[in-house]
């Protein structure tokens, strides 16, 4: 009888979960389809801000760069995330660059039809509030991590927010293809640092690393 109850318990839940991919691929939204190369960039800082954009496959770097063109690497997103939001929120224009870290799909949906959506549809806008929610608790974590502290420490952690852990039942025991400046523009610290540690870890047994990337 327990086990009979565990059962229906984990059914009704699996039945609550929303899947927003399956949504946006079955149902009416006013979206297309864009697959990218690896490199290739989805949108540039300054651009025009029209649309918001779900990752069906691959990942994306996001990045701003300053005046005097030094980059900043402001997160690496996984399939099941959404960037592009700020439009939402009257920017017009791109604040930052979002680059294609592997070969890559996405859904990119114009910003009336996602306005529209999130009137119209109860459980999307759950999921897109939710996933809003979540992104803002990882930036403040972010900050933390930034003040407070050892780059050894930070760069761990970037290892395990790229390998998902934590947000899924299996972590990705391959990682999408980053460089070692990639990571420490993430990390906050030097490639040369970046490269000791990731040697360090790698003696530990905490990663399998071929020296060049993760």
């Amino acid at each position: 009888m327990e086990a009979i109850a565990s059962s229906r318990k984990t059914t009704t839940k699996k039945r609550h979960i929303f899947d927003a991919q399956a949504y946006l691929a079955s149902c009416g939204v006013a979206r297309k389809v864009v697959e990218y190369r690896r490199s290739e960039k989805a949108y540039s800082q300054g651009d025009p801000a029209t649309n918001v954009m779900y990752i069906q496959k691959g990942g994306i770097k996001l990045s701003v760069v300053n005046e005097v063109g030094r980059e900043a690497v402001l997160a690496i997103l996984g399939p099941g995330n959404f960037f592009g939001e700020g439009d939402m929120a009257g920017q017009l224009v791109r604040m930052g660059t979002a680059t294609a870290i592997a070969p890559t799909t996405l859904l990119v949906i114009e910003k009336k039809e996602m306005i529209r959506v999130l009137h119209a549809e109860h459980a999307f806008s759950d999921r897109f509030i939710a996933y809003m929610l979540a992104r803002n608790v990882r930036v403040e974590e972010d900050l933390i991590d930034q003040l407070f502290n050892s780059s050894e420490k930070r760069l761990a952690r970037t290892l395990l927010l790229l390998a998902r852990y934590g947000n899924q039942e299996q972590p990705q025991k391959v990682l999408p293809k980053v460089s070692q400046e990639t990571l420490a523009e993430m990390v906050g610290t030097t490639r040369s640092r970046v490269n000791f540690f990731m040697i360090k870890f790698k003696k530990l047994g905490f990663i399998s690393y071929d020296g060049g990337s993760t």
